[in-house]
């Protein structure tokens, strides 16, 4: 089919999107070796709350279109915020200028991976829309979450909560796939996220501050005595941090919560397993296929299908069918996480991983990546460590996934003493060898958690969950 005879139809209704077909199937569009186009229709809001009086409030809407063309062994892209018919014909053709210069230059052979071509309608999985809240139920919200911080400070804890900050954001996502295999997705995504920090001061230069952030699909994700207990647990970690004693320092045994063992576990082991970077030669896992890279305790997994889960979603931005991967099977190393492109190029099974954040390409991204729980309960293995420190929340950190190494802070930590928690400390971080730290260890605990947020890689963020149960093992404390 000519280019020329194409003729899309879009309608906008309350923001979202419908599509026909008109003469002839687009899929008949001949241009390149493959196309796709990715036409979204996204709403964002948010609200920021610094010490009891708004600071911000915004709202706005992004409308756009981007188009990618194969051509050979190249790529063009080309976008525009105008989903208007004859804006994408010219973006088809602009961007089908681009590959044919790209594969002039380019020095790998591009396969993409075989996949069924889907038709289908993705609905969110959240149960109220934040689009149904009004601006002032939502202030009533995060002006309660301040109050709970806030409450009885002077009295019981001499003025010691110095400052707080409470933030809300919503996003309403709306988008539709067509590629020239036949797929057909349009897809409804709904995300919210509240987060808040406080900073405890005493009567010396120690300033202290803790965060807790929860999120979802929906408004619902908001329960107020949910959000009443997170305030009081930020509250009473940072007013705990301040009478905290430093952390040694040295080698030790150590237990990680939930939420630091899915920080490690997402920046040490999954991205070292995204396979752009195996590609690039910038992963410790590279050539390591089915070789033993952890301890038998170690099962690594990314499952984009987890309901109710910050990194939900059914299908990647290239189409393909969201799956559970096994990253790490009783440590060894299984496989990496895809887009159509490295499948194609490695010769491995697509793992729908490709994801993008607005008008940009795809790149491999992780989901819900996680340790998979084991038989250990909490309390079990305290008391078989004995002697060492549990660590607890994540203060961010580096990861070098060429090197192998990597770099956290823990929010807190307690030494562990004949099996029991005793002293409080803090400015407790840990580094050492992915390697290393996966082959020691030896105990994983039975819960399951998830943290919410968003990770970030070439500018793009997406939301992501992590976590999995405690984890005991052996580092350096820095």
């Amino acid at each position: 089919m000519d280019i020329n005879k194409f003729k899309l139809v879009i309608r906008m209704d309350n923001g979202y999107m419908e599509l026909e077909y008109h003469l002839e199937k687009l899929e008949k569009i001949s241009i390149g070796t493959y196309w796709d186009i990715r036409l979204l229709f996204n709403e964002s809001n948010k609200i920021i709350l610094k010490d009891g009086s708004i600071e911000g409030i915004s709202s706005g809407m992004n409308t756009g279109v981007i188009v990618r063309v194969l051509y050979k062994n190249g790529w063009g892209y080309a976008n525009s915020n105008k989903i208007e018919n004859e804006e994408i014909k010219n973006l088809l053709n602009r961007a089908l200028k681009i590959a044919k210069l790209s594969n002039e230059n380019s020095k790998k052979t591009v396969i993409l991976k075989d996949i069924g071509a889907y038709k289908d309608h993705v609905k969110s999985n959240g149960k109220i829309n934040p689009k149904d809240i009004g601006v002032e139920e939502k202030k009533e919200y995060i002006t309660m979450v301040h109050n709970c911080i806030m409450e009885n400070n002077s009295q019981n804890n001499n003025g010691k909560i110095a400052s707080s900050s409470v933030g809300y954001s919503d996003v309403l996502g709306n988008s539709l796939f067509i590629s020239s295999e036949g797929a057909l997705i349009k897809n409804e995504i709904t995300k919210v996220l509240m987060n808040m920090t406080v900073v405890a001061k005493d009567n010396s230069s120690n300033l202290q501050y803790a965060s807790e952030r929860l999120g979802g699909d929906g408004f619902e994700v908001l329960e107020k005595n949910t959000l009443y207990e997170k305030a009081e647990n930020t509250k009473n970690r940072a007013l705990r941090l301040l009478k905290a004693k430093v952390c040694p320092k040295g080698e030790f045994k150590v237990v990680l919560d939930p939420e630091l063992t899915g920080v490690f576990i997402h920046e040490a082991v999954g991205h070292a397993s995204e396979a752009d970077l195996i590609l690039q030669n910038d992963s410790v896992f590279k050539d390591k296929i089915n070789e033993v890279v952890g301890s038998d305790y170690v099962t690594v997994i990314d499952n984009p299908l987890i309901k109710d889960s910050f990194g939900y979603y059914k299908y990647d931005s290239e189409g393909v069918k969201a799956k559970e991967t096994t990253i790490i099977e009783k440590g060894v190393l299984k496989g990496y996480l895809h887009t159509r492109e490295t499948a194609g190029r490695l010769n491995m099974e697509v793992t729908g991983n490709a994801r993008a954040q607005g008008l940009n390409r795809p790149l491999v991204r992780m989901s819900n990546t996680y340790i998979k729980p084991g038989d250990w309960d909490f309390e079990e293995l305290l008391e078989d460590t004995k002697n060492g420190i549990f660590l607890k929340g994540s203060r961010g950190g580096q990861v070098d996934t060429g090197k192998g190494l990597f770099q956290f802070n823990a929010v807190e930590a307690f030494l562990i003493e004949n099996g029991e928690l005793t002293t409080h400390l803090r400015d407790a971080g840990l580094s050492g060898e992915i390697m290393n730290i996966l082959h020691n260890i030896d105990g994983v605990t039975n819960e399951f958690k998830l943290s919410v947020g968003y990770c970030g890689k070439n500018g793009q963020s997406v939301p992501v969950g992590d976590g999995g149960g405690c984890v005991r093992t052996k580092t350096i404390i820095c």
